[in-house]
Formats: structure tokens, C-alpha cells, sequence
């Protein structure tokens, strides 16, 4: 017997004994047999991936059977409007044209649940139809890494919600803000922060108080032997990337309280999970569908990249940490099938797309962001187009979510072997990048600042919002019309491509105001040392007053962006099955998008140059000759018999008339 088929009567012979140990948990013939219907469906593919992750544990069958339990707890419990919703949904709703996302803290830009759900008429007009509310849960006080050190995720935080310390009571608050964005066309996505929790969650206090149980959900050691296996190679080199150098060096953190080294990639108050224990997978289980049973419609999965360690590697981006995502997945898609995963990967370009597929359904694409501010800097796009050509393409039925900026610093993470095609050396690229967006660089009108230089590999990152790295903070400063129009140029010109280029445009809430940066989390001493608070400033009134007023700054951003937004949502061609072609325009200045779905057709053009740039008709492509082109932006026509000129940030939507 092969080993196909061995694993195909496994699987099969295994769920026939499972059946009848979950079939008493259904009161209600009608139940099972939608659940049983999707437990036949998922379950070949889920079986191997458990076995693969957890078949050498003795007690693997036991572990396999909780597992399910707690599917089919999840599944009865699931309130009637969400089963309805898994019914009806389609399985690719995230790839409409019609998407589009917003993401901002709570308390910064709505100060709790409630002022949330003040905004939803805003949300509309704006023409949002996917929220992100980032980290909404309990979490330390002071340093919580801005949220991301979760202590519960069965209790928002007290100063979010009406029912401060009354778990139960705030996340029915939540379920209400789910419930009325639903209403209002808005799905709800939160973070789950998959890799760590706080050192207050209620998992690592049992363990700082030796629950044996509760010490296996982390990775606990008595000394450095096993902790200096994983972090260093035999030659003493460094095998775990330092993700925090300056605030917390190391990847493990002793504690004197319990004499114990912890695993904390991130901050010493963020402990790793111990994904190699099944009770450890049952328990996040339970609490990713307790989140869709709330009203969650969107789980943004965080650094997923991290969640598998093995020995001898670098613990990241491992085959396991795959399998583990898309186990979840088949289990979400068994108990709660209308919630879909979105991966956060800030890694190789290679290694990004490896997260969205059979774990995630959509992922962020980080490569796209980082490309297009190089691209504003270099005035080039070539690194862009050339990137684009080889990471964009997905499998079917999955998106990217692409964005211009978001509540994290810019990583320069292009690849270097596709600078070296183009005879560039990433390092220096990189030391170029951060010297123009700090304004280190002559001719450079960016206002951004240093995030986690690394002495060692010099590495560094970026923080700043929109707005101030494309130049708009100092152009007020210095009260200069013509650059405060450049860098409204540059702003639009890269929130029209993250529009025009397939899959879910997600927006940093505020941007499209022109929000600066806010230089007060130097005085706070929980945020002195994070400089990512610079780009998370609070909620602008006055901006936002002046949103309809073209003869404000804040309505230059605002009104024209507003219209690519429902230009897109109109046109079925921005939908992300559709195909995304990179061509190249024979002007390096120039990027050049084709767009192609169901008939529909368009080409995008936009000049990163702060000079006007010709465009031959010989280098577009083909098209019939008697139908004009049409600038779906501004109803203006172009025969393009001759060379067409584009302005300064230029942007042109070409479509047939």
C-alpha cells in the first residue's frame, strides 16, 4: 500500500470511529447534519496535517477527538444570524470589486466601542466595507506593544467599552458593534495575536505559579542550555533574529519570580506559545471561534511567521507553521465558515504568498507598500514592476490586501536578488532608503524617523505617517504651495495604485485627511521608546470637518480619493480574480498596469516622477484604434496617436470609451 492511500484509510477509518463520539453532542437532528456534512468534506485534508504536527504524541487520538469537541461546541453555540450567514456567503466574498478596508486603533480615533459605532455613517460615506479595529482586548498597562501583548481575548479592555471588568458584558458590546457594521455592509476584522500573549494572561499567571499544565502552553526552561541550542550555532553566531534590538535584545528572558528562561521573541511581557502541544492548539481554538461567534468576520493572524520552532533553524517560516494556519483554517471553515483568516508576514517576498492559500485567504502584501515608497524615492519603478512580476500572481479564491501605510514601521523587505537583476546592492539600497526617509538625503522632503536601528547588522526601520514621509509635514512648515501639491501628488498617486491593483485596498484611518506626525509619545513614558507611536496620532476633528472642503489640505486628500474609491467599487475590472499585468512602458518613471476581468478592461499609468513624463503610443498596449480611451478618473478622452504627457505624480485610469 502506498503512502497515499495509507493516510487516505487513516483518515478514513479514523473519522468513521470519531463520528459516533460527536454525534450525542447534537440535540438537533438538523445540526449534525450540517456539521457531519462539513466534517466530510474537511476532514481528509485536516486529518494529515494534525497527524503531521502531532501523530507522534501517544495520546494523538485523544487530542484529535478534543479538537473536534470543541469545533462542534463552538458550531452549536454559534449564534442564528452568524449560521445564517455561513449558509449564504460566498466563499470568495472578499474578492469584489466592492471591497474596501479601513483599519485604526479604538481609543485614537473613536475613543471606545460606542464612538465606533458613531462613525458607521462615516464608514459609509467613505465607502468602507471591511473594519479592522486593532488590539481591542485586555492588555498591560504602560508598554503592551500597543496593544499586541494580549492578556485575554474574552474581554475587551476596560477602557474601550461600557462594562469596564465585566468580561462577559463587554464582549456582548463587541458582538453589538459586529452586528450593526454587518447591518451597514461592514465586516468586523481583529487582530489575533497567534504567536504570544501577555505575561498577564490568565495562562502564563497559572504558570508563574508552577502549574505544570499551563508552563507546556509556553516554552519554559530551568537554564540557558536548551535556550542557547535554539538562539546561537555551534559556531556561536546568531541563529534567531533580534525583532526588537534596542528595547529587548534576545530571544529569551530570565525570571528571577519563577527561575525560569522564557521565549519571548518579541518583548520580555510577550511570552511564545508552545504550538508542539495539542492542548496548547485546542485552547487558541476555542478562543479564535469564541471570537467568530461574536461577530468576527475577518481574523487577522499575526506574525505568523514566528508560530513554529525547531531546532537548528531559525524558527521562522517553517513548513509546520503552514500546516498549523491551515488547520485552523479547515476547522474554522467546519464551525464558523463565513470568518476567513488574513495573514500578516513581514518576511522575503518568497516567503509571503507561503502564508495565503490553504491557511489564509488573504494576507497582506508588504512587499507592494515597501516597493512603492522605493519607488517615490527613487523616482524609478523598476524595482517595483520587476517585484510585482514575480510575487503578485495567487492561487485562486485568495487576495492580497494592499495598503500604503499601517499602525507598524516600514521594513525595507524587497528581495536582494531582484535589486541585483536590476545591478542594485540591497544593502546600500537600504542605508539610501532610510537616509531619504529620515530627510537625511538631499532633495528629500520626507519626515520620518529611525525605528530599531541594530548596531550589529545595521538594519533599521521606518515610522511616519503617510502623509509626513511624502512630504506634506515639512511643505507646511514651509508654508510652500507648490511642494504641499507634490506631496498631495505623491499621497494619491500610491493610494490609487493600492486601489487599482486587485484585492482588498485597505486604508490607515486618517490618511485620508492627510494626518502628520504626532510628536507627543515622546512624553509619554510607556511610548518614549516605540517611535511607531509617531504615525498613531488621535482622531484630527478639524481635518475631518474640512474633509468636503476642496480649499483645505485635508480636502485635496479627501475628495479625489473618495472618488477612486467608488470608481473602483463600480467597476468590476478592480476585482482580485482578475488578472494584474506589470508591463513595461518603455519609461522608467512610469508604472504601467493592465487590468483585465470578465470582459472588463483598464490600464493604469502613474508617473513616480516629480517631472512630466512622455508616453509613447507605441509602448501601451494593443487596443482597437477607433475607440478612444477614456481617463475614468476625469471623463477626459485621449486617441493617443501621438505622446501623451503625464504630470508631475501623474495618474490616468485608461479605459475604452
Amino acid at each position: 500500500m502506498s503512502i497515499q492511500s495509507t493516510i487516505t484509510y487513516k483518515t478514513a477509518h479514523s473519522l468513521d470511529r470519531l463520528l459516533p463520539r460527536l454525534r450525542p453532542l447534537f440535540k438537533n437532528e438538523a445540526d449534525w447534519l450540517v456539521f457531519e456534512a462539513r466534517l466530510q468534506q474537511h476532514f481528509p485534508a485536516l486529518f494529515p496535517l494534525l497527524l503531521g504536527l502531532y501523530g507522534t504524541q501517544y495520546d494523538f487520538f485523544y487530542h484529535l477527538e478534543t479538537i473536534l469537541k470543541t469545533a462542534a461546541q463552538y458550531f452549536l453555540d454559534r449564534p442564528q444570524e452568524l449560521k445564517k450567514l455561513d449558509e449564504t456567503r460566498s466563499a470568495t466574498w472578499f474578492q469584489s470589486e466592492q471591497m474596501m478596508g479601513g483599519v485604526c486603533y479604538v481609543d485614537l480615533y473613536a475613543k471606545h466601542l460606542k464612538g465606533i459605532q458613531d462613525r458607521i455613517a462615516y464608514f459609509k460615506e467613505l465607502g468602507l466595507t471591511y473594519l479592522h479595529l486593532m488590539p481591542l482586548f485586555k492588555s498591560p498597562e504602560g508598554n503592551n506593544d500597543g496593544g499586541y501583548a494580549v492578556s485575554s481575548f474574552r474581554e475587551v479592555d476596560a477602557k474601550l467599552t461600557k462594562y469596564p471588568h465585566d468580561p462577559e458584558r463587554s464582549m456582548d458590546e463587541l458582538a453589538e458593534v459586529a452586528a450593526d457594521l454587518r447591518a451597514n455592509g461592514i465586516s468586523l476584522c481583529v487582530d489575533f495575536v497567534f504567536n504570544h500573549t501577555s505575561d498577564e494572561h490568565d495562562w502564563a499567571m497559572k504558570a508563574k505559579a508552577g502549574d505544570i499544565e499551563h508552563q507546556a502552553f509556553y516554552w519554559m526552561y530551568d537554564d540557558r542550555t536548551i535556550p542557547d541550542q535554539f538562539e546561537f550555532d555551534e559556531r556561536g553566531y546568531r541563529r534567531l533574529r533580534e525583532i526588537f534590538p534596542e528595547q529587548a535584545p534576545g530571544s529569551f528572558t530570565f525570571f528571577p519570580n519563577i527561575n525560569k528562561w522564557v521565549w519571548t521573541t518579541f518583548n520580555t511581557f510577550q511570552w511564545d506559545l508552545n504550538y508542539s502541544n495539542p492542548a496548547l492548539f485546542d485552547a487558541m481554538l476555542g478562543e479564535m471561534l469564541n471570537l467568530a461567534n461574536h461577530g468576527v468576520e475577518v481574523l487577522r493572524m499575526d506574525a505568523v511567521a514566528f508560530i513554529w520552532k525547531q531546532m537548528g533553524t531559525t524558527c521562522e517560516n517553517l513548513p509546520q507553521a503552514q500546516d498549523l494556519i491551515a488547520a485552523y483554517n479547515l476547522l474554522v471553515r467546519i464551525a464558523a465558515p463565513s470568518m476567513i483568516f488574513k495573514s500578516e508576514a513581514i518576511v522575503h517576498p518568497r516567503d509571503v504568498a507561503k502564508y495565503v492559500g490553504r491557511e489564509c485567504q488573504v494576507g497582506y502584501n508588504p512587499t507592494y507598500m515597501v516597493l512603492l515608497w522605493e519607488s517615490l524615492a527613487t523616482r524609478s519603478v523598476r524595482l517595483l514592476r520587476l517585484s510585482m512580476q514575480k510575487w503578485f500572481p495567487l492561487p485562486a479564491g485568495t487576495a492580497w490586501v494592499n495598503y500604503v501605510r499601517s499602525h507598524d514601521d516600514i521594513g525595507w523587505s524587497f528581495a536582494d536578488e531582484d535589486a541585483a537583476e536590476l545591478w542594485i546592492n540591497g544593502f546600500d539600497h537600504r542605508r539610501f532608503l532610510n537616509q531619504y526617509y529620515t530627510g537625511r538625503f538631499e532633495g528629500s522632503d520626507a519626515v520620518g524617523v529611525p525605528f530599531n536601528y541594530n548596531p550589529q547588522t545595521q538594519d533599521m526601520r521606518i515610522s511616519g505617517t503617510t502623509a509626513s514621509l511624502a512630504g506634506l509635514e515639512k511643505a507646511i512648515q514651509e508654508k510652500d504651495e507648490t511642494k504641499i501639491s507634490l506631496a498631495i501628488g505623491r499621497i494619491l498617486l500610491i493610494e490609487s495604485l493600492v486601489l487599482a491593483a486587485g484585492g482588498i485596498p485597505l486604508l490607515y484611518l486618517g490618511d485620508e485627511f492627510g494626518m502628520l506626525n504626532d510628536y507627543d509619545y515622546r512624553k509619554d513614558p510607556a511610548k518614549a521608546l516605540d517611535s511607531r507611536w509617531i504615525h498613531r496620532p488621535a482622531f484630527d476633528q478639524t481635518a475631518f470637518a474640512q474633509r468636503t472642503d476642496p480649499t483645505t489640505i485635508a480636502g485635496r486628500i479627501f475628495l479625489p480619493l473618495r472618488r477612486m474609491i467608488q470608481l473602483r467599487k463600480s467597476n468590476p475590472v478592480f476585482a482580485a480574480n482578475g488578472k494584474a499585468t506589470w508591463l513595461d512602458c518603455g519609461n522608467d518613471h512610469v508604472l504601467l498596469l493592465e487590468r483585465l476581468n470578465a470582459g472588463h478592461w483598464l490600464l493604469i499609468l502613474a508617473n513616480f516622477a516629480d517631472t512630466p513624463q512622455p508616453i509613447e503610443r507605441r509602448d501601451l498596449p494593443a487596443h482597437d484604434p477607433r475607440h478612444p480611451y477614456v481617463d475614468l478618473l476625469t471623463g477626459e478622452k485621449y486617441s493617443l496617436d501621438r505622446s501623451v504627457m503625464l504630470p508631475p505624480y501623474g495618474i490616468l485610469w485608461l479605459s475604452y470609451e
